[in-house]
């Protein structure tokens, strides 16, 4: 009888420990490993499908942003520029740089889809604790920070290939000779060379025509601006701007979430509409930060003929502010609006029917 209810009580009691601490860990790996794989395919293809959207605002914005405050040959107004860049490079100047943003946009959305659906979990201990909005805060954050570190030398090798063949204004004053006396031909010739960076000016900004791929780009930053750590110029002011950006992002697109699409109110429109809203107020709330990192990814570029060059980011905000104003922090917000909400609602809702497709109940 005593061996009897030892050996019961021996079944009864330890077993049910052991099994229960058994399922939760391979409930755990299980829950990890086949939802983290569709975290990060959703969010590369949310990526990839949002930027393609709205590849000619994105270069259009880029442009907006690094080019000298002169009084003639800006790229103004939304409209005119994009038929400017239609009529200069054709469908190619719309997709300008749009394949190396690909290239850095599916792993940098991967990764940061992927970073804050496992954040959250670390933060509420897999559903032991409330998720509030600091928390997402935060998640977003970090998320955001992570994915520019993974991504960072493919971002500036964008910027960079945006630029190249637009025909930014470039600074007279240096484009133009000093010397009095200046042959009529010679004169014609140094001031279309200082107004157009494409046609005959690109031969000699650009050595090869190589340097128009992603390789060939990042090769020339690397030899004219000390190896491998020019590819990181301006990590540290995209990082403090990704951080909050990514973090309201997140964090407002939760909350509309809740208003925006109740239960039985989740139709298409109101998906993309908490998409839209949310990108547009994270943009407008950090957009200065995305100005600091366009102006010192491009500052280190040997002949882009821009005129300016910084010694950091205070420097850069300092000098943008004491020549520009205020205003000279929000140049191309219209034109990234009108980018920023179509592609923040393509990137949510792709990146919600991929998952939905891939985690299984």
């Amino acid at each position: 009888m005593t061996s009897t209810q030892s050996s019961q009580s021996s079944e009864t009691q330890p077993k049910p420990i052991t099994n229960g601490m058994a399922a939760v860990n391979a409930q755990k790996r299980t829950f990890l490993v086949p939802e983290l794989a569709s975290y990060f395919v959703a969010g590369g293809a949310a990526g990839a499908a949002s930027r393609t959207v709205v590849s000619p605002l994105e270069r259009l914005k880029i442009i907006q942003q690094v080019q000298p405050q002169t009084s003639d040959g800006q790229y103004k107004g939304v409209w005119r520029s994009l038929v400017r860049m239609w009529n200069e490079e054709g469908f190619k100047g719309f997709m300008r740089g749009n394949g190396i943003n690909c290239l850095r946009i599916v792993p940098y959305s991967a990764v940061q889809f992927t970073t804050y659906e496992q954040l959250k979990k670390w933060f509420t201990a897999y559903g032991a604790k409330e998720l509030d909005t600091p928390k997402r805060l935060a998640s977003g954050a970090l998320a955001g920070i992570t994915s520019v570190c993974a991504t960072y030398p493919l971002d500036l090798v964008r910027s960079r290939l945006s630029i190249a063949t637009a025909s930014i204004p470039l600074q007279t004053e240096q484009a133009l000779p000093t010397s009095s006396v200046i042959p009529e031909s010679g004169a014609k010739r140094a001031l279309s060379s200082a107004y157009h960076t494409s046609s005959s000016a690109l031969n000699r900004t650009l050595s090869k025509r190589s340097e128009l791929t992603m390789v060939g780009m990042m090769l020339k930053v690397m030899r004219e601006e000390g190896g491998v750590p020019g590819l990181y110029r301006g990590l540290v002011t995209t990082a403090v701007g990704v951080a909050p950006y990514v973090g309201i992002n997140f964090a407002t697109y939760e909350a509309l979430r809740g208003v925006i699409t109740p239960p039985g109110k989740n139709s298409i429109v109101r998906k993309l509409a908490c998409g839209a809203l949310a990108g547009s107020i994270s943009q407008t709330l950090t957009y200065p930060f995305d100005v600091l990192r366009r102006k010192m990814q491009v500052t280190g570029m040997a002949h882009g003929g821009l005129g300016y060059h910084y010694n950091g980011a205070f420097d850069a905000l300092g000098s943008i502010v004491r020549t520009e104003g205020v205003r000279g922090l929000y140049r191309g917000l219209w034109p990234n609006l009108l980018k920023v909400a179509p592609s923040i609602a393509t990137s949510f809702f792709t990146y919600e029917l991929v998952k939905e497709m891939l985690v299984t109940p």
